[in-house]
């Protein structure tokens, strides 16, 4: 049976939305028909622009409501809230090990435009369309997605509150409780304070962090920082951040967080680090783009530079912490939300391109 949706399509890369009309086909046994309520807007839904073949539907943050499930499926029923996370294969020995968020087919699997076994979820004029992404694409009315990346929620939260919890945010919260496992008493620094660096300073101040260091460029983020728990603030503009660090900690950060996609900023969490000090990076600025990078400062340091994917997050079990979190007035995430109609997805990605919102979520 085909499901009638209205997306917003990408035509070239950088380019604007256009609301249009798609078509989805049949659910497979283990796939979900969600309509969708909300989508956050994340970084990667702009960098990664340039691996897509387009037309293309993006949008990886989706909540909404179970519409259909496929005969296989006995986890959700039609009419359960959900949260949608990222894809995996189910097949693989780290999928097997209880570790989706490193799947031996993650890059296919959530960017490669399809399913994994080549076929499409939704057509444009009767067309097949890159979606699938991050087995979602959330940026459309209805969706498929795969039941393993589908979470269902207790109601008591609304979508606008729930979308941005399938990635960004549990990317920053992941690096910190699941990677790094940042314990109690220890130093901590994250460069860059968007939705996902503020993310760790909030759960850093879970973990019991201190002292907690927050670097931007923009005041007001900064400001926001030290609000949801940075005990310091650096404005690495001003002056000599390593050095900043180090006045504040006496001998280097015992962890470092690189959530801008920076060059800069990440030879600097190098660079700030205590002996044996590890530091974590989340992102880049674009796909394929190269740093220029020093090796000599994990070296003589001792140090480990990490990439971390997803926060190290299993998201039936991960999305739940967070929220219990929430409910417990430990993670106030919705202070970096704005909400914008899905007919202003454009202006919503102006916002984000220009740092005027930490947290755009659309509602359709």
């Amino acid at each position: 049976m085909t499901t009638e949706a209205t997306a917003a399509v990408l035509h070239e890369v950088g380019g604007e939305f256009r609301l249009q009309d798609v078509a989805l086909g049949d659910l497979r046994a283990d796939e979900i028909l969600v309509r969708v309520e909300a989508s956050g807007i994340c970084h990667t839904d702009i960098s990664s622009q340039g691996l897509m073949q387009l037309p293309a539907v993006l949008g990886h943050e989706g909540a909404g409501i179970v519409e259909d499930i496929g005969s296989g499926v006995t986890s959700l029923k039609p009419g359960d809230r959900v949260i949608i996370s990222y894809g995996s294969c189910n097949n693989c020995p780290n999928c097997h090990e209880g570790r989706p968020f490193i799947c031996d087919n993650s890059v296919q699997t959530n960017f490669g435009g399809s399913r994994l076994d080549g076929s499409h979820t939704m057509t444009l004029d009767g067309k097949p369309v890159t979606a699938s992404f991050f087995q979602q694409s959330s940026f459309a009315t209805q969706v498929i997605t795969q039941a393993r990346n589908t979470v269902r929620i207790e109601a008591d939260i609304q979508p606008h509150l729930l979308a941005p919890l399938g990635c960004g945010i549990m990317t920053g919260a992941g690096a910190v409780l699941n990677t790094l496992k940042v314990p109690a008493g220890s130093s901590f620094v994250v460069f860059g304070a968007g939705a996902v660096g503020l993310s760790a300073v909030m759960a850093a101040r879970i973990s019991g962090a201190s002292p907690i260091i927050a670097v931007d460029v923009k005041p007001g983020r900064l400001e926001l920082a030290r609000e949801l728990g940075a005990t310091h603030c650096i404005d690495a503009t001003d002056g000599d951040t390593v050095a900043g660090i180090l006045e504040i900690t006496g001998r280097g950060a015992a962890f470092s967080l690189e959530t801008s996609g920076n060059e800069t900023a990440l030879n600097t969490a190098i660079d700030c680090l205590m002996m044996a000090g590890q530091c974590g990076m989340v992102t880049v600025p674009h796909y394929g783009d190269k740093y220029p990078f020093t090796p000599f400062g994990v070296f003589v340091r001792a140090a480990s530079l990490q990439g971390i994917f997803l926060g190290s997050a299993v998201p039936n079990t991960f999305l739940r912490q967070i929220l219990d979190f929430y409910r417990q007035g430990l993670f106030p995430y919705d202070r970096l939300i704005r909400t914008y109609p899905f007919e202003e997805i454009n202006r919503a990605m102006e916002d984000t391109h220009s740092g005027d919102v930490v947290k755009p979520v659309l509602l359709m």
